[in-house]
């Protein structure tokens, strides 16, 4: 098999080879724009502000920080390559990877008192991951090692371990204690999950008072508290689990009372937020954010004073803070049409700011702090884009498509104006699409994404049913027995931007990855006259073989997403008549397509689009390539200059497909 694929690498580098210059130029472009010498903003945790930084030429970030100065709650401005007064290096990525061809980091945590650093490294791709542990005041590397984890983090005084192990088939179900300076024997095991469907995790409320253990399924969920003056007491469940019932759990104390804020669907398709006594969560409900079709509410954390929200309406995300006694929602406005806001970088009970992410098609990625005490918004960085790039010169819409079935499916629109306005003339167009599992695909900048627009091409999002972009029904309405409807609202969003004159089937080219990449896998059969090419990243394009297999990663707690195939003959025939390996035909003629995929993913195996490039030749397709990467994982090669090239590869095969492999960025725009 590794013979095979050797072979299939060495036959797609022949095939590609004539674009070896365009990807060097597409790689260079990328690091171009990119300040490879970069500093984050700084975090306040306890008495220290902490922060990562990049060095040209070095593939992995650089974890420091520096002391705080008392109540003095602004960040510090920090400049690019100068040193930063009493730095502490607290770990180097690039140190750690060395002698290693993939290294990935999991866990990173730090105890309350900052005096000691966990985590944890993954040297093969595989997801599971080593702890380490290294006390800060005399900068020793603890001897406890704790190996085959998937989450992990400190208990608050330092002194402790939580961790979790997955089972053969790789789904977290049990939760550990070791206490730091025993040996691994000794590790208590605070929950087990024996139910094959749910999986484990856990994390500590930001009020420190709970350790929460959460156990979900597709469909299903149920949280556990245990009060962390005592780690190994027996978890006490909030609700007990009910089918259908999915809810999490947060900790807020008002008015002197400890209550839990719990946001769930019971009755709620599109949620429901409650406060209940923490000593008494079965008892009386409290509704703070009563169900309103259309808004999904998406993710609760409570702070001292206050609670954030995230939801989305009309298929955009909004953040917005809830008052706690008077149930009001405060929401951040914002000027673009489309943008995702989020709160994010927050790990204390109080402070004075509360910190922002923000972004759009347009707009870099921004760190905002929202002064509470005034509302004001500050702009604590934007990240850089080298090279005089300028928004304006950017557009970017929403428009929306027509499904078989009648429903409207948008498409987000982003383009160069130099170019022209989308519509005005046949342009090349780059149609990205996932629409599984209720993740959105929504606004957000790439400085990769811009060596296709200043070459000409459009990007568009086909946020299809099965997503989650709006609302919970329009995930309900693409998942297990409606999951065709993914597939057609995709081929109806290509279908609308041909006959809106946007662009044509020569010049289109369709991208998925995982799920999505089953997308691409269900459209290549349905529609293959409606595309230039087809992209598919790490592609479940085998999937009835996949789910029909309980020993395999995920398969069972996939169950509830695509059906049980094994049990319901329904199920069965329905996953046979789309899953893309066994619906190949010999009467079409396939456009030309990329399957990239990796040795150690574990979420979707290799063989899946091994077999799938396999079969779609048998059939008689021309021009299709599989690329293996050999030491890496589901989310492709580590380290940021080999992932840029890894871009740049996929970047190259799209423009030579679009028929843009001489086109020089603006190009077009300086002849016209």
């Amino acid at each position: 098999m590794l013979a095979h694929l050797e072979a299939e690498n060495a036959y797609t580098e022949a095939r590609t080879g004539h674009l070896s210059v365009l990807r060097e130029q597409v790689f260079q472009e990328v690091k171009s724009r990119v300040r490879e010498t970069d500093l984050s903003v700084p975090t306040r945790r306890g008495d220290w502000w902490y922060y990562g930084r990049t060095e040209e030429g070095a593939q992995y970030g650089i974890q420091c920080r520096t002391a705080a100065a008392g109540d003095d709650w602004t960040p510090p401005v920090l400049e690019p390559g100068l040193p930063v007064d009493g730095e502490q290096i607290l770990l180097d990525g690039n140190a750690e990877a060395e002698g290693h061809e993939f290294f990935s980091m999991g866990a990173f945590d730090l105890s309350e008192d900052g005096s000691r650093m966990l985590w944890s490294v993954d040297l093969e791709g595989s997801e599971l991951y080593t702890v380490h542990v290294r006390d800060l005041t005399t900068g020793e590397r603890l001897a406890d090692v704790i190996e085959n984890t998937g989450q992990a983090f400190l208990t608050p005084d330092g002194l402790a371990v939580i961790y979790t192990t997955r089972d053969e088939a790789w789904r977290p179900d049990t939760l550990w204690l070791h206490t730091l300076g025993t040996s691994a024997a000794e590790d208590v095991a605070l929950f087990h999950e024996p139910d094959e469907r749910f999986w484990l995790g856990a994390g500590i409320t930001r009020s420190r008072k709970y350790l929460v253990i959460g156990l979900g399924s597709k469909i299903t969920s149920e949280e556990l508290l245990v009060d962390l003056s005592d780690p190994t007491a027996q978890p006490t469940p909030v609700w007990p689990r009910r089918d259908g019932v999915e809810y999490s759990v947060d900790h807020a104390v008002v008015d002197g009372e400890d209550r839990l804020l719990i946001l769930h669907n019971d009755g709620a398709l599109d949620f429901e937020l409650v406060s209940v006594a923490a000593s008494d969560p079965q008892g009386e409900r409290r509704v703070l954010l009563p169900h309103a079709p259309g808004r999904r509410l998406l993710d609760v954390d409570c702070f001292r004073d206050f609670a954030t929200v995230e939801y989305r309406a009309e298929g955009m995300p909004h953040a917005a803070l809830l008052d706690y006694r008077s149930g009001e929602l405060d929401v951040v406005e914002f000027d673009e049409p489309l943008y995702e806001a989020y709160f994010s970088g927050n790990p204390e009970w109080h402070s004075p700011f509360l910190r922002m992410g923000y972004t759009s098609f347009v707009t870099p990625s921004t760190v905002l702090e929202l002064e509470l005490a005034t509302g004001k918004k500050h702009v604590r960085k934007q990240m850089p884009v080298l090279g005089g790039y300028d928004p304006a010169d950017y557009g970017q819409q929403r428009v929306w498509a027509s499904a078989p079935d009648g429903a409207r499916v948008p498409i987000s629109l982003v383009w160069k104006r130099s170019f022209g306005e989308p519509g005005a003339a046949v342009r090349p167009v780059h149609l990205y699409g996932y629409g599984s599992y209720e993740h959105s695909i929504d606004p957000g900048f790439s400085t990769m994404r811009l060596s296709m627009l200043d070459r000409g091409v459009i990007f568009a999002v086909a946020h299809v049913r099965g997503g989650g972009e709006m609302g919970r029904q329009w995930y309900e309405d693409g998942k297990e027995l409606r999951k065709r409807n993914t597939f057609t609202d995709f081929v109806a969003c290509a279908q609308h931007l041909v006959d809106t004159g946007v662009t044509d089937p020569q010049h289109m080219v369709a991208e998925g990855g995982s799920a999505g990449g089953l997308l691409m896998g269900a459209v290549a059969n349905l529609a293959p006259e409606l595309f230039g090419g087809i992209l598919a990243g790490v592609p479940f394009v085998d999937a009835l073989t996949s789910i029909l297999d309980p020993s395999l990663p995920l398969t069972v707690v996939e169950w509830d997403e695509w059906g049980d195939p094994l049990h319901d003959a329904e199920v069965y025939a329905y996953m046979k008549g789309y899953t893309p390996y066994e619906n190949v035909r010999d009467d079409i003629a396939y456009p030309p397509i990329l399957a990239m995929t990796s040795l150690n993913d574990t979420r979707v195996l290799y063989v899946e689009p091994a077999k799938w490039v396999s079969a779609l030749r048998h059939a008689g397709a021309k021009d299709v390539l599989l690329k293996c990467e050999m030491s890496a994982g589901h989310g492709g090669v580590s380290g940021r200059y080999n992932a840029w090239r890894d871009r740049a590869f996929e970047i190259a095969w799209m423009l030579d497909v679009l028929g843009l492999a001489g086109d020089q960025p603006n190009s077009a725009a300086a002849s016209s």
